[in-house]
């Protein structure tokens, strides 16, 4: 079976993956996987997760990482957790975010067509595994990504439309929990406060505004991280 690991990133954002490819790759590598970056020659940033389309010409299945993540040492071998029929990610509209996110779910029902059974379950696209099986949910709808041709991209675009199309194609789905794509949202006071990292998945969405942030950057602060978590930056 031919795995990949996939990112997005240019040159905008070398700040920070200088150190986080490093980490991206020796993960890769330890679950038998290709690594590969899409970059600008995929198109603008929002609309590069539809290239994992022509990716599952080559690959059976694949696991999307957004650039801003480090992986905890402990992270267990992603694709042995998932069966290769379930796309495995982790619900956001929760706590703090759970209005915004339930509102994009009504908006994008009301451009692109009702599911009348989706009315939860708003999935962070940082993360995910998915299988050649789930291709065409890379695709437009009519020829359009959602939000695309708004001159004010609304906020998750390509995020709000792909959990569309996970709803629309009924799709299986297993939340794999905050601790696979622990973000600062997962962090607050609702969720219990829990330590960022007790996570597999630490994910830097955002302006990472975890409790301890203080006055760093977010390049900053995920360099901080890594060195307090393998004792050094992984080259």
């Amino acid at each position: 079976m031919k795995l990949l690991v996939v990112t997005r990133a240019d040159e905008n954002v070398t700040a920070y993956t200088r150190y986080t490819h490093p980490i991206l790759k020796v993960f890769a590598e330890k679950w038998n996987a290709d690594f590969k970056v899409l970059d600008s020659s995929c198109g603008p940033v929002f609309q590069r997760k539809l290239a994992l389309y022509e990716l599952f010409e080559s690959y059976d299945r694949v696991l999307h990482m957004d650039s801003d993540i480090v992986i905890n040492r402990d992270c267990p071998n992603i694709f042995d957790m998932i069966p290769s029929d379930y796309i495995g990610l982790v619900f956001e509209d929760k706590g703090s975010r759970l209005k915004n996110r339930r509102d994009r779910i009504k908006q994008v029902k009301r451009a692109l067509g009702d599911i009348e059974h989706w009315v939860k379950g708003y999935f962070n696209m940082g993360f995910f595994v998915v299988s050649s099986i789930h291709q065409e949910m890379f695709t437009k709808i009519k020829g359009k990504l959602w939000g695309e041709d708004q001159k004010k991209k609304p906020g998750g675009a390509d995020q709000t439309h792909l959990c569309y199309q996970i709803m629309r194609l009924k799709y299986k789905y297993v939340d794999l929990g905050y601790k696979f794509n622990h973000m600062s949202m997962f962090s607050e006071l609702w969720n219990g406060s829990p330590s960022r990292f007790d996570s597999h998945i630490i994910h830097y969405a955002g302006q990472a505004k975890f409790p301890d942030k203080g006055g760093r950057s977010r390049p900053e602060l995920m360099r901080d991280d890594i060195v307090r978590i393998y004792g050094q930056l992984i080259e």
